[in-house]
């Protein structure tokens, strides 16, 4: 029993293990192509290319589960006419036929079902979900397929009429994953909390809390209770297995008969999130689970306990496997090589091991022995792919091509083609142009099909603005860095937009999510993504408005920039005053650099005589000043009396006396 991580990232593999004898490996590449490999010779079987892969990529990937006993194993009825025994055995090579059928979820929201022994497209599953699906889990008759999706629905899909059976509201966020019953009566699903629903009645049974991220995987880890004793329901004390993202704990519950909403029963420790995971179910209450977790740093961790009951402590695996490549060739350092996938075999002692990289993964079976605690395993990936590819090189047919023959490539502009021609060849067509016509040049055609030459002929190369989205949304999908820094690093304002325009919508999301992460370390490379975030604003504003859950994804780029902003108008400040310490201490540099002038005169010349008669006349003015002094006091007293003497002489006159006016009366 395996499951891939659903609801995951874009750099997290989405890939599935064939149920019967492992014998098939379906595996979703970055720019959105299935591929299905044969397990045991890890050749390419089949390739398909949605039409939509790029807008549209795949999600989850689910196998056809096989028949169950009953259904395997019920007796025809009794007929004795041969035609009729004829079409039962039709009936099981058709039901035969469908262990080979994939179900596909998108991040559009539809479902494909591939059939892989036909190599061709069967249906599409519409209508149902209106944004991304997370998980796609089939139900043991076949018929029946569930699905959860981010707009927080669970849907029951008829795979016969394609049509909807049932839809209903699965949780208040997104739902993550699935998981149905060993006797297809129960299903579980998961957000932030798992649900037991009954699909009868489509209502819950169970509540378990416990996870503080989205679920990831789900999966049954047993068949029959543990307790033997007491009668069973179908559900009742069985035991299942959840993983969340960004969670390096695997937790363990056990569905009881109270309704108490419980914690884990045990968890399981590793060292990274998990990505991909595998159990032998137990059947038997003394043989013990078998734990296969490939996690996010490329490890796998064996485990190997029996479930019986509570564990207080987190378990740690009982083996760890890693693969290196052997640094020789002049490298002696050894490189570890990540492992995408594991699956235990028929035998449930050895490993189907899946590593290397997810456009050409390799498939090898290998036997561990789980008494050591840590095994590495030497592989050279580089020699193996080139064995794969010479031999798959011999298949290829080169077609003859005239030497004079001149062959426009299509494509995007900066790509081409080399195509090689053969030394000799004969010409099969005759030339069937007159002799009066002129052979039209590659610029005339190109300029009849109303195509820019300008955009045609690249100097150097370089990619153009088409290239560039494309290289985008790859990078964007396959998380490589290497090609997110060619894009991103250019200071183009035109580039950049045209760039912004020409992308797909889905790809809006991941690019702000990238661009926040790059805004948070060198300011250097913040000035340039400020480019990038103002022309996604600017153009995709209305597509961003239509987001229901736009808050918690933009979340951490509001918060930068609200922190930043804070502190703009203190550090604006800080210049200023910075501002004014330095102008002034340049200005105190400039006045001690300049040199101070001598001021003491290097000629005086006195003369004697001037000195003598200034003296002298400082002296005659001085006795001046006191004769003059005197004169004025005299002048002053001979005025005085002057005035005396005419008073007197007036009142003589007027008949004026000192008499008094009433001596003047009797006189008269």
């Amino acid at each position: 029993m395996a499951a891939a991580a659903c609801g995951g990232e874009a750099a997290r593999p989405v890939c599935a293990f064939s149920p019967r004898e492992r014998r098939l490996f379906a595996i979703s590449a970055p720019d959105g192509r299935l591929q299905v490999w044969d397990a045991a010779s890890s050749r390419l079987q089949q390739e398909y290319v949605p039409s939509a892969h790029l807008s549209a990529a795949c999600t989850c990937l689910a196998w056809a589960p096989p028949p169950t006993a009953a259904a395997a194993g019920r007796p025809p009825p009794p007929s004795k006419d041969g035609p009729q025994r004829k079409k039962r055995k039709s009936e099981v090579v058709e039901v035969d036929k469908q262990l080979d059928i994939l179900a596909i979820g998108t991040a559009v929201g539809s479902i494909l079902l591939y059939n892989t022994v036909k190599g061709e497209l069967q249906s599409k599953l519409d209508g149902g979900h209106d944004s991304r699906v997370n998980c796609v889990r089939w139900h043991q008759d076949n018929c029946c397929l569930y699905s959860c999706s981010d707009d927080k629905h669970i849907v029951e899909w008829n795979t016969q009429t394609c049509k909807v059976k049932c839809k209903w509201k699965g949780d208040n966020s997104s739902v993550t994953s699935l998981c149905i019953s060993p006797d297809g009566k129960m299903l579980l699903s998961a957000g932030r909390t798992i649900k037991l629903w009954d699909l009868e009645t489509k209502e819950v049974y169970r509540h378990f809390t416990g996870h503080a991220t989205s679920v990831s995987s789900l999966m049954f880890t047993t068949v029959k209770p543990m307790n033997e004793n007491k009668p069973f329901d179908g559900i009742t004390g069985l035991y299942f297995l959840s993983g969340a993202i960004h969670d390096r704990l695997l937790s363990v519950w056990q569905i009881r008969s109270d309704r108490k909403e419980k914690n884990a029963v045990m968890s399981f420790t590793v060292t990274d999130e998990p990505t991909y995971i595998d159990l032998t179910v137990s059947e038997v209450k003394e043989e013990p689970v078998k734990l296969a977790v490939v996690c996010r740093d490329g490890q796998l961790h064996l485990f190997e306990h029996i479930l019986n009951g509570y564990c207080k402590k987190p378990l740690t695996s009982n083996c760890t496997i890693q693969i290196a490549t052997p640094g020789t060739d002049g490298d002696s350092t050894p490189k570890p090589v990540p492992i995408l996938a594991a699956a235990f075999c028929a035998d449930k002692q050895s490993l189907l091991l899946v590593y290397g990289n997810t456009l050409q993964p390799i498939i090898e079976k290998v036997s561990v022995n789980t008494a050591e605690s840590h095994v590495c395993l030497i592989r050279d990936v580089q020699k193996v792919l080139s064995l794969k590819t010479d031999v798959a090189l011999t298949k290829v047919k080169t077609p003859v091509v005239n030497s004079d023959t001149k062959i426009l490539v299509p494509g995007i502009p900066g790509h081409s083609t080399a195509v090689k021609t053969p030394s000799t060849g004969k010409e099969k067509k005759k030339n069937k142009r007159k002799s009066g016509e002129t052979e039209e040049s590659i610029e005339e055609r190109l300029g009849a099909l109303d195509i820019d030459v300008t955009k045609v002929k690249t100097p150097g190369g370089l990619p153009q603005t088409d290239s560039f989205a494309v290289l985008l949304v790859q990078g964007l999908e396959s998380n490589d860095a290497e090609i997110l820094n060619r894009v991103l690093n250019t200071r183009k304002e035109n580039v950049i937009k045209n760039t912004v325009a020409r992308m797909p919508i889905h790809a809006v999301i991941p690019l702000l999510h990238e661009l926040t992460k790059r805004l948070q370390g060198n300011p250097y490379s913040a000035s340039l993504m400020v480019r990038w975030l103002k022309s996604i604003l600017t153009l995709h504003a209305s597509y961003l408005s239509t987001l229901p859950d736009l808050i918690p994804q933009l979340g951490m780029l509001y918060q930068l920039m609200e922190s930043r902003v804070k502190t703009l108008q203190k550090l604006s400040r800080l210049h200023g005053r910075l501002f004014i310490l330095v102008t002034q201490a340049a200005a105190s540099e400039a006045v001690q650099d300049v040199t101070e002038v001598n001021q003491t005169a290097k000629l005086v010349y006195e003369d004697e005589s001037s000195e003598e008669e200034a003296s002298d006349d400082e002296m005659i003015a001085d006795k001046d000043s006191d004769e003059n002094w005197d004169e004025d006091e005299e002048k002053e007293e001979q005025s005085d009396e002057q005035d005396e003497q005419d008073m007197t002489v007036e009142k003589e006159i007027n008949g004026d006396s000192d008499l008094e006016p009433e001596n003047e009366s009797e006189e008269e």
